[in-house]
C-alpha cells in the first residue's frame, strides 16, 4: 500500500498507550467526472464514505459495508483497487494517556446504479450525514473554508481535503 502521507501532532508521551482504529474510505467518481461523497448537512463539509473496521473484518468488506450505511450504495466488490493510505496519529480526546492511531486506507470502486437506505450512527446523524455527487474542485474549495473548535474533525476535514487534492493531481497526471 502506498503511504499518502501522515498526520502526526505529536501531542502525547511515547509511553502513552497506543488505540489503532485502521479504516476504509472509497474512491467513488461517476460517469460525469463527479465524486460520490458524505456531506455533513450540519457541519457543512465533505468526506469520503468509509469507515472503522470491526474487529476480525477483512478490509475490503468493511468498505462495502460501510459505503452501504452511510451512503446506501452497493460497491461492486470487483471494482475495489488500492489507491494509497493515511497515517493519524494525535492524543486521543477519549481517554487519557491514549494515542489515537489511525490507517486510513483509500479505494477507488464502483457502485450499482441503486441506492439504499443510510443505516447511520448517532454521530453520523447528528452530523446529517447525505450522499451529494460534485465537482472534486466543490468538495476541495468547501473543506478548505471548514472550520470547527473540536480538533479531532477539524484534523479529518484537513486529511480528506489533502486527499483531494491528491486524487485531483493524480487524475490530471494519469489523464483519468
Amino acid at each position: 500500500m502506498k503511504l499518502l502521507f501522515v498526520i502526526d501532532l505529536h501531542d502525547y508521551q511515547e509511553n502513552y498507550t497506543v488505540f489503532k482504529r485502521p479504516s476504509a474510505r472509497g474512491i467513488i467518481f461517476t460517469e460525469k467526472n463527479q465524486l460520490a461523497l458524505v456531506y455533513s448537512k450540519k457541519e457543512q463539509y465533505y468526506k469520503f464514505p468509509g469507515g472503522g473496521i470491526r474487529p476480525n473484518e477483512d478490509i475490503k468488506t468493511a468498505l462495502m459495508r460501510e459505503i452501504k450505511e452511510e451512503v446506501g450504495l452497493i460497491v461492486i466488490p470487483d471494482s475495489i483497487i488500492e489507491f494509497g493510505s493515511v497515517i493519524r496519529k494525535q492524543k486521543s480526546d477519549d481517554s487519557a494517556e491514549t494515542v489515537f492511531e489511525q490507517e486510513n486506507t483509500y479505494f477507488w470502486c464502483k457502485t450499482k446504479n441503486k441506492q439504499v437506505e443510510q443505516e447511520l450512527d448517532d454521530y453520523e446523524k447528528e452530523a446529517d450525514f447525505i450522499l451529494r455527487y460534485v465537482d472534486i474542485e466543490e468538495a476541495i474549495d468547501t473543506n478548505q473554508r471548514y472550520h470547527s473548535e473540536n480538533l479531532f474533525d477539524e484534523i479529518t476535514i484537513k486529511r480528506e481535503m489533502k486527499v483531494l487534492q491528491i486524487i485531483k493531481a493524480y487524475r490530471k497526471d494519469h489523464r483519468i
